[in-house]
């Protein structure tokens, strides 16, 4: 479906990224991986897509706190393969205090990755996708792209920024076949969630299977994690001409946490 097709996905060296990396692969897309972690970890992942699917990928160790190597990224995955077709803007990160706790450098860092870093990938990937009047933006957003929690001030105001830089956007490129859509996940269950398990039982005192419904789950209706793949699938449909008529939206995929 994507032969022939280049995508750059930011912070996929794990969980959602990589999930997501990997099913554009899977669909014939030569791939840039980004990310923090161990050099040798990493090079499996690359190594492992183009094993696995029989395209091209490479790696770019861009950091998504500085503008400058946000713009090389782009221009290095342009030159390498011709095109940027499909940007997915994953990376981010979290931190929880209360507001009037919450660090100063905290927030200028989860605003950079979370929000600004999108700002500066689209904006370096947008001419050559009007160019070639073809393009694909995903962006990770959340559930709290639409919904606040308590002690996640800069998580949320980057989400819903997320969500409004995605709709304008989408009105910029609609007639030059490029979209631009988000998809706002609730809790998505990977190895990060995993760990933080243990000490939410000891906290509450409660068993595994206690912390993830009444504790981790509990704003999910559904009482079942996403998953990684189940939010891969989206991006994929997403980045298909099937979705070309899909633009500007914002596609919830969290077990009905947004339906209350």
């Amino acid at each position: 479906m994507l032969k022939g097709k280049t995508a750059v996905v930011t912070g996929s060296t794990s969980g959602i990224g990589l999930a997501i990396a990997r099913a554009l692969a899977a669909q014939g897309a030569n791939t840039v991986i980004n990310g923090f972690g161990e050099k040798d970890a990493i090079e499996k992942e690359r190594a492992g897509i183009e094993r696995e699917f029989s395209v091209k990928a490479t790696y770019s160790a861009a950091d998504m706190t500085r503008p400058a190597e946000i713009a090389d990224m782009i221009k290095s995955a342009e030159k390498t393969f011709g095109a940027v077709d499909i940007l997915v803007n994953n990376a981010g990160i979290q931190h929880v205090a209360p507001i009037e706790e919450f660090p100063i450098e905290k927030w200028d860092q989860i605003i950079a990755i979370n929000l600004s870093a999108a700002f500066h990938a689209i904006r370096a990937a947008i001419p050559g996708m009007k160019a070639r009047k073809w393009g694909r933006i995903v962006s990770t957003a959340s559930a709290h792209s639409l919904v606040a929690s308590p002690f996640k001030s800069a998580y949320v105001t980057a989400k819903h920024g997320l969500a409004g830089l995605t709709k304008t956007v989408a009105l910029e490129v609609a007639t030059f076949g490029v979209t631009a859509n988000c998809i706002s996940p609730g809790y998505v269950w990977t190895p990060l969630v995993e760990k933080q398990i243990p000490d939410q039982m000891k906290t509450h005192n409660m068993t595994a299977e206690q912390v993830k419904r009444d504790i981790l789950l509990a704003a999910q209706p559904t009482k079942q994690f996403v998953t990684v793949d189940q939010v891969a699938s989206l991006a994929v449909y997403l980045c298909s001409d099937a979705a070309s008529e899909i633009t500007g939206a914002n596609l919830s995929i969290d077990g009905g946490w947004t339906a209350a």
